[in-house]
């Protein structure tokens, strides 16, 4: 085999829009409210193996806006991209994919949530950034955590009581 053959390689295949929805439960009389909403966001990234060196990466976001207890709307998006990686360590692809893939997903997520509040006639919510290699270590750390509970609820006997 050739050095050619063996160098690392990313490219983006396509990103798209995979999945958007949008609830007003409390619509129109929530337009009639004059107490601005509190916002909630979750957010969560996946990653899948399509082929040999083909991968697609998601973000998903899930906006809530309520007013008292009252949703004014629910909007969840998941915006995918398609993904070549190929020759890179193991040790580094899950990182590009979990890090770097959602870095170049996300913008595009971020305007489509913003355009679809926008064209429900509410004022538009623009996503703050993320910092998903911060996002990725707290993955890790808690899937870490969540090994070493099993593993010592494994390995945890029920006391022995000697008289």
């Amino acid at each position: 085999m050739s050095d050619e053959n063996l160098q690392p390689v990313f490219q983006i295949q396509r990103v798209y829009l995979k999945d958007l929805s949008l609830e007003q439960p409390n619509s129109p009389a929530i337009f009639l409210e004059q107490q601005a909403p509190g916002i909630e966001v979750s957010v969560d990234v996946g990653s899948e193996k399509l082929a040999d060196g083909i991968f697609e990466s998601t973000v998903t976001v899930t906006v809530t806006a309520k007013i008292g207890d009252k949703v004014a709307f629910l909007v969840e998006g998941k915006q995918a991209g398609i993904f070549e990686a190929r020759n890179i360590p193991e040790d580094q692809l899950e990182p590009l994919l979990g890090i770097g893939c959602p870095n170049i997903v996300y913008p595009y997520l971020r305007s489509n949530v913003a355009d679809a509040i926008t064209r429900a006639g509410f004022p538009p919510i623009h996503l703050s950034e993320i910092n998903f290699e911060a996002f990725y270590a707290q993955r890790l750390q808690i899937a870490a955590e969540q090994a070493k509970l099993a593993a010592d609820g494994a390995n945890t006997q029920a006391p022995t009581t000697i008289q």
